[in-house]
């Protein structure tokens, strides 16, 4: 288990999950499969992962598009049941899907704000309905007073409780899903690509509210995104995922100033180099492959410049490198990865 450990003096983990996995049956009726001779088909979205959040601190996943982040923040908010593995809240079972005690201590922020707010109610009903569901406000007098409260907390006004989710900009809006989220008095935050829909600017705005809203109430976040420069603005942690596997945590300073895993190492490469540093660069060729049939050994070999043929057949185990930082690399551990010849950039360098 990757148990990321806090630099504050509070070093309990709020989120720890431990070789979670989730496999999804997509195999055709049974009848089919029978006439054409097929097996079973199994998507095996999250395979094996461990890692720790601790309290106060923003741990970030990051990957390609298919890799299994978010099926992670659906399973550690219990919309999945896991296939196997755990997950803690404050070092308890988290209850998948069940109590009110520790489902309203957690809440989702999620990534479409034009989708996640039901069109046909005005603001004031959609901040509200936590405050009812959990019995958080007795009378109308006191609902309406706290979504004001909550309103004004994301940097809108009370009077805007009046209006329809269609009169609102998408920052706006994202701006009222973080707003419900807080009603309920929550402690962990599962943030799925919050800022992919936003323009860059409305971006920015909506990342330092979410700094800022964390250092007032002592909020945990796990965030999810692909975007590098946002991660590298929020986190406290990262944790880089490749077709359902983690192959490298760690402080985010670390990972971006100093990546190991070679996939690591190619991401950060591929952030478009505006600056003009000269940077030598490896390009990340081929395609994710199918996590139908995923590659054996290490997942990421088939398009690794420096693969071996113990990438191909074994499967990397967890090697520390110091207390927060964890990789799965063959070429690691034999002291190859000086064979990836090319520097690696920086966010600042590459940024605007």
């Amino acid at each position: 288990m990757n148990d990321v450990q806090s630099q504050t003096t509070d070093t309990r983990a709020k989120i720890a999950v431990q070789d979670l996995t989730k496999y999804f049956d997509v195999s055709p009726p049974f009848l089919s499969r029978l006439l054409n001779g097929q097996d079973r088909s199994v998507v095996k979205a999250v395979d094996g992962v461990s890692f720790s959040i601790p309290k106060g601190t923003t741990f970030s996943l990051v990957g390609e598009s298919g890799c299994g982040k978010s099926t992670i923040a659906r399973l550690v908010m219990g919309l999945y049941q896991p296939t196997s593995g755990s997950v803690e809240y404050d070092s308890a079972p988290a209850q998948q899907g069940k109590g009110r005690g520790v489902r309203k201590r957690m809440q989702m922020i999620f990534q479409d704000p034009f989708a996640s707010l039901n069109p046909r109610w005005r603001v004031r009903d959609i901040v509200a309905e936590p405050l009812i569901t959990y019995g958080l406000a007795n009378d109308r007098q006191s609902v309406d007073r706290r979504v004001g409260e909550l309103l004004e907390m994301v940097n809108l006004t009370a009077k805007d409780g009046s209006r329809y989710p269609h009169a609102f900009s998408g920052g706006q809006r994202q701006r009222i899903s973080i707003a419900r989220a807080l009603a309920s008095n929550p402690e962990f935050l599962v943030c799925d690509e919050p800022t992919s829909a936003l323009d860059v600017s409305v971006q920015a705005q909506i990342l330092n509210l979410m700094k800022d809203l964390q250092r007032e109430f002592g909020l945990t976040y796990l965030f999810i995104s692909h975007d590098l420069a946002v991660v590298h603005h929020i986190s406290d942690y990262v944790g880089i995922m490749y077709l359902g596997r983690l192959v490298e945590t760690g402080a985010a300073g670390q990972i971006f100033a100093d990546p190991q895993h070679p996939y690591t190492q190619l991401l950060l490469q591929a952030i478009p180099d505006l600056k003009m540093s000269g940077h030598v660069r490896t390009p990340l060729r081929g395609e994710v492959p199918s996590p139908m049939s995923p590659p054996t050994g290490c997942h990421f070999h088939p398009r690794c410049p420096i693969a071996n043929e113990r990438c191909k057949k074994e499967t990397p185990r967890p090697i520390r490198t110091s207390d927060v930082h964890e990789l799965r690399c063959h070429a690691a551990e034999e002291g190859r990865l000086k064979e990836l010849s090319c520097s690696v950039p920086t966010v600042q360098e590459c940024a605007p």
